[in-house]
This record gives C-alpha cells, sequence and structure tokens, in this order.
C-alpha cells in the first residue's frame, strides 16, 4: 500500500487518490474482463479504501471505451469443472461488493462503455450511476446459461422493480444510457465528451460532504425492505441520535446559523 492507502502496483486497475476521492480504473485488457487476478485485486482494493479514512468517494470506471465485460469467459471449459473455478471467483467478487457497499464513502459508478455481465452487477452497486450517452448495460448471463452476480439480482429489483427486473433478466434485452435514467437505473447520462468532466464534479460533491452521515444512511435504505415500518423508525432514531456525535454535525449547525457553507471533514 502507498502513503495514499491505495496500492498503486495493480496489474488491472489504475488507481489514484485525489482531494479525497479514490479513482479505481479497471484496466484489464479490451472489454475490460474480470479474471481471477483482477477480481482479487478489487477486493484489495474495496478494503483499502475502507481502512483509509482520508477516502471519502471512490470512482469506478473503466478504460478504452469499456466500463466492464464481466467474467473472462475464456477462463471456462463448459464443463462440470467450472462450477469451483466460478465458485470461488464469484465468492472473491462478493467480498469487494460488500466492502464497497457497507463502506461509509459513496460510491460513484463512471459506466463510460458496455457493462456487461459482472460489469452490470459492478455498474448497479454505485450511490450514484453517471453514464455516457454511448454507453449501455446488459444482464448477458442467460446467453450463456447462467444467472447473476455482483450484486446484480438483489440492485436490479430495488431500483427498477421485480416485474422489470425480471424483463431485464430473461429478455437480456440491452439498455441504452437514456432510457436506464429514465427507468431509474442511472443517475444521469452525457455526452462522450464531457463525462470525464461531470464525472469529476459528481465526485468533488460528494467528497465534500459528511461522510459517516452518507455511510449511515445509505445502510438505513439498504436495510429499509428487510424492516417493518416500526424497525425502521427505530433504526432512523438510533442513526440520528449517533450523527450528533460527529464533527461534520457540529460544523453543519454551526454554518446553519451562521452565514457560511458547512467545511464537513467526514468525521
Amino acid at each position: 500500500m502507498d502513503s495514499n492507502g491505495i496500492n498503486s502496483e495493480f496489474d488491472n486497475f489504475r488507481t489514484k487518490k485525489e482531494d479525497g476521492i479514490a479513482y479505481l480504473t479497471l484496466d484489464s485488457g479490451k472489454a475490460n474482463p474480470l479474471s481471477e487476478k483482477t477480481l482479487e485485486e478489487l477486493f484489495e482494493a474495496s478494503v483499502a479504501v475502507n481502512e483509509d479514512d482520508d477516502v471519502r468517494c471512490v470512482v469506478l470506471t473503466g478504460t478504452g471505451g469499456f466500463y466492464c465485460s464481466g467474467f473472462d469467459l475464456s477462463r471456462l471449459e463448459g464443463s462440470d469443472d467450472d462450477g469451483a473455478k466460478l465458485r470461488r471467483a464469484v465468492s472473491t467478487f462478493h467480498d469487494a461488493v460488500i466492502q464497497l457497499h457497507r463502506g461509509d464513502a459513496p460510491v460513484v459508478t463512471g459506466v463510460n462503455g458496455v457493462a456487461a455481465g459482472g460489469g452490470f452487477g459492478l455498474a448497479l452497486l454505485g450511490d450514484v450511476m453517471l453514464m455516457s450517452e454511448d454507453a449501455r448495460l446488459e444482464y448477458a448471463y442467460s446467453r450463456i446459461g447462467l444467472t447473476g452476480d455482483g450484486g446484480s439480482t438483489f440492485f436490479l429489483p430495488r431500483l427498477v422493480g421485480l416485474r422489470r427486473a425480471t424483463e431485464i433478466a430473461l429478455l437480456d434485452r440491452p439498455v441504452e444510457a437514456d432510457e436506464a435514467v429514465e427507468m431509474g437505473l442511472a443517475t444521469e447520462a452525457v455526452s462522450a465528451d464531457k463525462f470525464d468532466e461531470r464525472l469529476d464534479e459528481l465526485a468533488h460533491k460528494l467528497a465534500e460532504g459528511p461522510t459517516a452521515a452518507y455511510g449511515a444512511t445509505k445502510r438505513l435504505m439498504a436495510r429499509s425492505f428487510d424492516r417493518s415500518l416500526e424497525e425502521q423508525l427505530g433504526a432512523e432514531t438510533e442513526a440520528m441520535a449517533e450523527a450528533t456525535h460527529t464533527e461534520d454535525y457540529a460544523k453543519g449547525i454551526e454554518a446553519f446559523f451562521g452565514d457560511d457553507k458547512p467545511e464537513f471533514e467526514g468525521r
């Protein structure tokens, strides 16, 4: 790990930390597939950003006009032996998804090209998803008789509803950027020439916010589907009370009764 808390020696990711933003840019070859090594590096990077208190936003994007094409199918043989390979690889993938999903730092997924298979789940993982207008989302698993991973079957029905999610998965109809925004899969779509600039704008806006409160809010939202109203209200009460012990709360209250914009520190 380097002094920025992000391993800069990855073979399949370009990484940097700037202004509290951890940029993880997938660069694993044509179409950015996910090999076993790539998934191990994704997990290592996700742990690193969670352990770095200075990281206040995480950006996941791709290189070369591709976001991520999913698991590297060249690793499979079409035999029963593939089950063990997929079990190991998918387990590592899911450990990384859990790390990023549970962390306080908001995750922005910058879908700069095709996001298919595991890349589809890795795109939906974002708390905010920005798409290039020429990008698209593809479920893709049914093409090879598989089901779905990377949290795709968790995030998709929560974002678009069960009926639409099942349609997308079973019919495997590509979703273009504008449609993804319309149905609530993506936050925003911009032209390719404005993509990098807008991605940085969103990341900086989130990195300047109250990181601990963001994390608590994310967890409240995610757990709301599993709780009764009474349970959710109780969780909201606890989270509100705990938030008053943060430095950001003190700064926010001070700024609210003053004339200045709060300068949150993420604590």
